[in-house]
């Protein structure tokens, strides 16, 4: 008996001793965890990421005309129309990058380009701009291109040499907003329509320019080559741009 009831106390004291470790080790538990939970409870609750709020991004195109075997119009002794529009293209697009406006070159080098292909690279990166480069010997200042195509809906199917005329509104804009900025910088715009490769090609807002020297009564005052010239051109074609940047992102 006395064996038995030594037994039966040393087996309560153990249960004592169980139930304390335990309640023991619960406390510590919830002592650790609570501070983590109150952490959690004070994290903002992030909403889900849906690929539809992606805001698309802003990109330039900018379309040297000519190169290689096509050298476009002699300008002068020793200057060609593919290598003036090349260097200001290359002289735009540093502009633009220093004010973090992504730019597509279509060419950044002497080669020779189809009209299709340089359409094609653009309409691949579905930018917010097109802007294609020429340069002329007669006239004078900026001449101003859109597609003389007529206007049709976004969403008819279009032959290829008809693809810009879904976009037609949005190249007129984007014309005023070249035209305002030009004429800001001094330099005067002639404004018209005509029937151009990759111009009627491009799915998206585009536009031609063609620089010419400045003339007064028919005599040349200021070249092309003329470094303030352009620079002043270089100057309102940024700053048409950057315009269309923030008109762009106000458009749904």
């Amino acid at each position: 008996m006395r064996w038995t009831d030594a037994c039966r106390r040393a087996r309560t004291y153990l249960a004592r001793c169980l139930t304390l470790f335990v309640c023991a080790l619960a406390a510590s538990l919830s002592a650790l965890v609570s501070p983590l939970q109150a952490q959690a409870q004070q994290q903002p609750t992030l909403p889900p990421r849906s690929s539809a709020a992606v805001q698309p991004q802003f990109l330039v195109v900018l379309d040297a005309a000519h190169g290689g075997a096509d050298t476009g119009a002699h300008l002068a002794a020793h200057l060609d129309e593919k290598d003036l529009v090349l260097a200001l293209s290359i002289r735009l697009r540093s502009m633009l990058s220093a004010r973090g406006i992504p730019v597509l070159t279509t060419r950044e080098s002497d080669v020779t380009l189809p009209p299709a292909k340089r359409a094609a690279m653009a309409n691949a990166h579905k930018p917010a701009a097109c802007l294609i480069l020429h340069a002329s010997d007669s006239g004078s200042g900026i001449h101003l291109f859109t597609s003389s195509l007529p206007p049709a809906q976004p969403t008819a199917f279009l032959p290829w040499d008809q693809a810009q005329a879904a976009y037609l509104q949005k190249s007129l804009r984007w014309a005023a907003e070249i035209n305002t900025a030009m004429t800001h910088a001094g330099v005067p715009v002639t404004l018209g329509r005509t029937a151009m490769q990759p111009l009627d090609n491009m799915t998206c807002p585009s536009a031609a320019v063609e620089i010419a020297p400045l003339t007064k009564d028919g005599a040349v005052t200021t070249e092309l080559t003329d470094p303030d010239y352009q620079s002043r051109i270089l100057a309102g074609l940024a700053a048409a741009i950057e315009g269309w940047r923030h008109d762009w992102a106000a458009q749904p």
